[in-house]
């Protein structure tokens, strides 16, 4: 969604908090809106959402609650409309660069007749991993007591709810072409298709993400 879009739709929502009133049905079904709007597009971890969710109304508080709503929404559109909202940080777009060049240099040896394709495959499975640690990293998630891997990473991620329960099962089975590679299991990493298929597949969890990744 474009900024634009989101203080139109934050806008509507401050709007609809000011003229429900003492409407507690109507009230509620309000407020689960503004905080689902503002998990999936401040971010669950983000003071705007963080905010909304320790206002969780007591119903005996409604004439409370609604302006408190409405003014931590006013914050967000603000803060959108000052431009604060980047997605990303320096870091961590310099960090998804490095992934995205290790990428390039996948697609390029997949188009090299030369070169089995396992090595691209490696090299997919290897920027896979990479992404996710930064993107851990970045969140300042912790693995707990899982060790460092591309298993461990996403289990973190959905534990966290940044990926879907898909997400985990595409990066499982794209974790085990690094896996057949290594243990010389050629013939299940033979097909250029494939590989390329899996490329795809990596390209678009990137950008459904962050809007990053490989020409």
């Amino acid at each position: 969604m474009k900024n634009t879009e989101l203080i139109e739709q934050a806008k509507k929502l401050i709007d609809n908090f000011r003229m429900c009133g003492s409407n507690s049905a109507r009230f509620y079904a309000l407020f689960i809106k503004a905080k689902e709007f503002l998990r999936v597009y401040a971010g669950p971890k983000s003071e705007f959402f963080t905010g909304l969710d320790r206002a969780d109304p007591n119903w005996m508080e409604i004439a409370k609650k609604g302006p408190a709503a409405a003014e931590i929404l006013e914050a967000y559109v603000s803060y959108v409309e000052d431009g604060l909202l980047t997605g990303i940080t320096p870091e961590r777009k310099a960090q998804l660069d490095v992934v995205s060049d290790i990428l390039e240099q996948a697609i390029h040896l997949l188009e090299d007749s030369s070169v089995h394709p396992a090595v691209p495959a490696v090299i997919i499975g290897a920027t896979v991993e990479e992404y996710l640690r930064s993107w851990i990293e970045a969140e300042n998630l912790s693995l707990g007591n899982r060790k460092p891997s591309i298993d461990s990473y996403a289990t973190t991620l959905k534990t966290a709810e940044l990926i879907t329960k898909q997400d985990v099962k595409d990066i499982t089975s794209w974790a085990g072409l690094r896996n057949y590679a290594a243990h010389g299991e050629w013939d299940k990493i033979e097909s250029r298709d494939y590989i390329r298929l899996v490329l795809e597949g990596v390209n678009l969890f990137m950008r459904k993400y962050n809007g990053e990744a490989a020409g």
